[in-house]
């Protein structure tokens, strides 16, 4: 099962959206820092994930979200506004 996920910084309120086999491994990764991009908003909390039975499925939805370029778009999926997929 692979998961996308997105992330909300407690430090400053940005959200991240990524995609991992291993949700919670990835979680980790993110908030010990080794992860480049996010270190600089540590912590991070899951505020939303959705599972897909491929990792191409979970690339997919991934690039859909991210091209929102919305933060609107986010906060309505977090909220259960919006549909998913």
């Amino acid at each position: 099962m692979y998961w996308v996920y997105v992330l909300e910084s407690q430090l400053n309120g940005r959200f991240y959206v990524g995609h991992t086999n291993d949700r919670d491994r990835r979680v980790e990764q993110h908030n010990r820092g080794e992860v480049k991009s996010t270190r600089p908003h540590r912590p991070w909390i899951l505020v939303y994930s959705e599972a897909y039975a491929t990792r191409k499925e979970a690339m997919r939805r991934e690039r859909e979200i991210k091209s929102r370029k919305k933060r609107k778009y986010i906060e309505e999926l977090i909220r259960g506004v919006a549909q998913p997929g």
